[in-house]
């Protein structure tokens, strides 16, 4: 099972990282939103070519993108399906000239991730699936491997781990899987990048207590699901994406779908009763 608009996404996603590249590494302006994260003339770039993409694909859907977000709760309330883009997912790593950052493009049914594509511009390399189809790690090339989750450690247990973010709630949890696993290996990676790890059997969990918006994670979330994992909150229930007033997600865990490990995990993400 595939989806009739996901060969042309993907495309879409090329060309966003196409447009990026030349200001790569070339001293770009920054500038400060207001909630003081920083946006490029790349992200712009992308923005603009993905959303008329977008349009012109199908106008009946509406694009919700990081850089036009100012769209008000009883507005997106209304949307059935939408557009779920982040067009540089990782602008500080993309500012400090690291290859890790991406593009991200998902198509949100119900508040549910349909299928997601996550582009490597640096590399060419192109990610995307969905649950109900599977996913794949395309080369720049366009020679496609499907992507599979790892249910074993391969030796000792790999934790994915933002390179610029952590929380006083996930060393605790840290520290608890340690007890759980032994030593652990901590894997830093920018982007929406940390799930595709998960998705092509790199690592084995990917937990975050701490801040994400809802386009960080809607594109990989679909190819970590095509793979066989699962993205919940520490409740224990998928992370979704129905219209709320805040584009923030709550904490979440990403994992193998029906790891044995599976509770004790959501166990140790729940808040320190000690510390209330």
């Amino acid at each position: 099972m595939s989806h009739p608009y996901l060969t042309r996404v993907i495309d879409l996603v090329r060309d966003a990282g196409q447009a990026i590249l030349p200001h790569w590494r070339s001293g770009v302006e920054v500038q400060e939103k207001a909630d003081a994260s920083p946006v490029t003339a790349a992200d712009m770039a992308a923005h603009h070519l993905l959303a008329d993409g977008l349009r012109a694909l199908d106008a009946s859907i509406p694009v919700l993108s990081e850089e036009d977000c100012n769209l008000s709760l009883a507005e997106r309330a209304g949307w059935t399906r939408w557009w779920l883009v982040d067009p540089l997912d990782g602008t500080k790593e993309f500012i400090a000239g690291s290859e890790e950052f991406t593009v991200n493009v998902a198509l949100i049914e119900q508040g549910q991730v349909l299928f997601g594509v996550v582009g490597v511009p640096a590399n060419g390399r192109c990610y995307y699936g969905g649950a109900g189809f599977g996913a794949w790690r395309a080369e720049a090339d366009g020679a496609a491997q499907p992507l599979r989750v790892r249910h074993q450690a391969a030796g000792h247990f790999i934790v994915v781990a933002s390179r610029r973010h952590s929380s006083p709630s996930q060393e605790r949890l840290l520290d608890g899987l340690r007890q759980r696993f032994g030593e652990l290996v901590l894997a830093s990676v920018g982007s929406s990048l940390k799930f595709c790890l998960l998705a092509e059997g790199a690592a084995d969990c990917y937990p975050r207590l701490a801040p994400t918006s809802q386009w960080d994670t809607a594109a990989a979330q679909g190819v970590l699901e095509g793979a066989g994992g699962e993205v919940l909150d520490i409740a224990g229930a998928v992370l979704t994406y129905e219209a709320r007033e805040t584009f923030l997600n709550p904490w979440f865990l990403a994992l193998p779908r029906g790891a044995e490990w599976r509770a004790d995990l959501i166990e140790l993400a729940r808040p320190d009763q000690r510390a209330l």
